[in-house]
């Protein structure tokens, strides 16, 4: 059996699920400011989902059957489910996460007396001295106390770093080898697919249209084939498939909006993980979006389907296109990120308090979702490290991140990984 090990999870929106974990310690917001959030509500209650998520990750217990649509099937287990949690929530529907909130968390962790602090925020590249996370976790390590953290989501350009000062343990995502695709049926016959998550089961195909066939008006047609608001006739999208470009999430709530059944949406982004949809609907590459508006200009009646979601099998592990790269822009000779770990297509706990997407018209609400990013690789390693804690607790952190780091695996070389928007073959220097 493992030693208790108290835990602090610290994230956005960050809520203490009393059905999901044994023996919770301590559940707590932060607000210095003492401003009520018109869109949240001033308690540990968990409005986004993306801390339950990250917690449940971490410390979750062991749910049976546990799925989304079917989909990623299984026992749902956090890393270490015998590990008691102390919540902190510092960061608000509307006014984000306040440096003085994250540092007053930081105090309360440290004197709590916690193992690991997990810290699923990202987007501060402040210098260390001004970056509250930073000034926070060297507190912390000064007690013995190790803090993990995600590396942000600004991939896959170089020097995206959040959270890279030496003494924070920072966590890249990788993927698993799964991914959830739709498949689209032309009128023609013709197959194609797209990755995404959707739990639609369309049963006829329906009239398949570009979203610059179905503008208000010649004016709007630029705004139309993006699919942006306000842009297209409610009457001609009703009832109909419309093919969009990618300008801003929340296409398939457009759609919907205007009486439409789904879209097929265009990008060259965002392909190696999988959004949730409201709609049936699907993300394909440039050439895919080409074979279907070539179909639907070469007849007058083009009509397709959206099927609901499956699973595939694909090669892994690889490091996430949106995962941030080095080399660190704190301290060029000091190699970030650390480690990577599982943030791709991530089931775990929802919070019922917000839908699957959270845009406009969504009614799908469930007790899992899936997820994507390093806050959902973060908490893999801040399991990892409490294990380690629970059979070294003299161990400092430094000596816990290099057990972690020189025991991990790195991809055999010559095994393809993704980078950026490609597959390759692996050597040292393509891995953060």
């Amino acid at each position: 059996m493992m030693d208790w090990v108290p835990l602090h999870i610290n994230g956005k929106g960050l809520a203490c699920n009393m059905l999901i974990f044994q023996d919770a310690t301590r559940a707590k917001y932060f607000k210095a400011d003492g401003n009520l959030d018109p869109s949240d509500i001033l308690s540990p209650v968990d409005i986004d989902g993306h801390g339950t998520h990250t917690s449940s990750t971490l410390a979750g217990n062991l749910i049976p059957n546990a799925n989304l649509f079917g989909l990623a099937r299984g026992t749902a287990r956090g890393a270490v489910p015998s590990a008691r949690i102390a919540a902190y929530k510092v960061c608000w529907a509307s006014s984000g996460c306040a440096d003085m909130d994250i540092l007053a968390a930081f105090d309360q962790a440290i004197g709590d007396g916690v193992d690991v602090i997990s810290i699923s925020i990202g987007g501060v590249n402040a210098g260390y001295i001004d970056d509250s996370i930073a000034v926070g976790a060297f507190h912390a390590m000064r007690k013995g106390i190790i803090t993990v953290s995600s590396a942000g989501n600004d991939g896959p350009s170089f020097g995206t770093l959040s959270n890279h000062a030496p003494w924070i343990f920072t966590v890249a995502a990788s993927g698993m080898d799964r991914q959830f695709r739709s498949k689209v049926e032309l009128g023609n016959g013709q197959i194609v697919s797209g990755v995404g998550i959707n739990g639609f089961d369309l049963k006829q195909k329906y009239p398949f249209v570009r979203g610059s066939d179905v503008a208000k008006n010649d004016e709007s047609k630029d705004s139309a084939r993006y699919c942006i608001e306000d842009s297209m006739d409610p009457k001609k999208v009703k009832g109909k498939l419309v093919e969009c470009k990618l300008a801003r999430w929340g296409v398939d709530s457009v759609i919907k909006g205007l009486g439409g059944i789904g879209t097929a949406i265009e990008s060259e982004q965002f392909l190696d993980a999988s959004q949730i949809y409201m709609t049936p609907a699907t993300m394909v590459n440039s050439s895919t979006a080409q074979i279907i508006t070539t179909y639907i200009s070469s007849t007058r009646s083009p009509s397709g389907v959206i099927y609901k979601s499956e699973e595939f099998k694909i090669p892994a592990p690889f490091i996430a296109s949106f995962s941030s790269r080095g080399p660190n822009p704190g301290s060029i000779h000091v190699l970030k990120p650390d480690i990577a770990a599982p943030g791709v297509d991530i089931l775990a706990s929802y919070t019922p308090l917000r839908s699957l997407t959270g845009l406009n018209g969504d009614t799908q609400y469930s007790k899992f979702t899936i997820m994507s990013g390093t806050s959902m690789s973060c908490p893999h390693i801040a399991g990892v490290a409490a294990y380690v804690k629970s059979f070294h607790p003299t161990w400092s952190p430094a000596a816990i991140k290099s057990a972690i780091m020189t025991t991990g695996f790195e991809p055999p070389l010559r095994c393809p990984i993704f980078i950026g928007r490609r597959w390759v073959l692996n050597h040292p220097y393509d891995v953060p």
